[in-house]
């Protein structure tokens, strides 16, 4: 898992998850207008291409037995944490993400 991955982020609007960020999750991709705090403009709307939309409506992917083994490990007390590896993993993504800011 990726740290700052931008499906994660917060809607601008200040609400939090996929249910208040418009457009996420509707069938066929296109998204309505945020609430603004003024007129409505009707015509502006996004349209995702076919990829995006089917990662928006699909449930992520990830290994159910290897959850079951880091929950069974967490609730006996035998679970570790390797700082070594996160921190590895910190500083490979901040640097990621450095390069993509500086490329634009």
């Amino acid at each position: 898992m990726k740290i700052g991955n931008p499906i994660e982020k917060p809607a601008v609007n200040g609400g939090s998850g996929a249910a208040s960020r418009p457009g996420v999750g509707e069938a066929g991709g296109t998204a309505k207008p945020a609430a603004t705090g003024g007129p409505a403009n009707e015509s502006a709307t996004v349209q995702l291409s076919s990829t995006a939309a089917s990662l928006m409506s699909g449930t992520p992917d990830f290994d159910a037995e290897k959850v079951n083994q880091v929950r069974q490990s967490i609730a006996d007390g035998s679970f570790k944490i390797n700082a070594e590896a996160i921190a590895d993993k910190l500083i490979a993504n901040a640097r990621e993400l450095l390069d993509r800011s500086n490329s634009h």
